[in-house]
């Protein structure tokens, strides 16, 4: 059964991408939820029809995720933690601090687009990496430092 995404859905696929999915994951629920329409053959000319006049605004947002990227890529952004003695933090950082942190900064990414590299490790202050899905074609690496408060 062919679809038509309205939003971003994890392992399935992005905002008006045409998938193919189980005729009872359509059917009872994604489509009832709003999630999707049936990509029938008026649906798909429409899709089309929508797809070729968005094409130049996400070309220019592609091109602005890029150059967030970029910018990303060459900062270290520090994140303030409490902390024991030895350096050991109390719990651990998560990408909802990582994504405040980016906030005070001035750039904005949902918490929910941002995956700590080993983030089982992150219990001591020291330097680490994460990756931040800007865009659907565009993942920055940045560098992380934990400093106690």
């Amino acid at each position: 059964m062919e679809v038509i995404l309205k939003q971003d859905l994890k392992n399935v696929g992005y905002k008006n991408d045409i998938v193919s999915v189980k005729p009872g994951f359509g059917r009872n629920f994604l489509i009832p939820r709003g999630m999707a329409i049936l990509a029938d053959e008026k649906n798909k000319k429409i899709h089309a029809e929508n797809m070729r006049q968005r094409a130049h605004k996400e070309a220019k947002i592609k091109a602005e995720a890029e150059s967030l990227a970029n910018k990303l890529k060459d900062m270290t952004v520090k994140v303030g933690a409490k902390t024991g003695e030895n350096g050991k933090i109390f719990g651990s950082v998560t990408a909802v601090q990582l994504a405040e942190s980016l906030r005070v900064l001035g750039i904005d990414v949902d918490r929910r687009n941002i995956t700590i590299d080993n983030a089982d490790t992150v219990k001591t202050v020291g330097t680490y990496t994460a990756k931040a899905r800007i865009h659907k074609e565009v993942l920055a690496t940045f560098s992380f430092e934990v400093v106690g408060e």
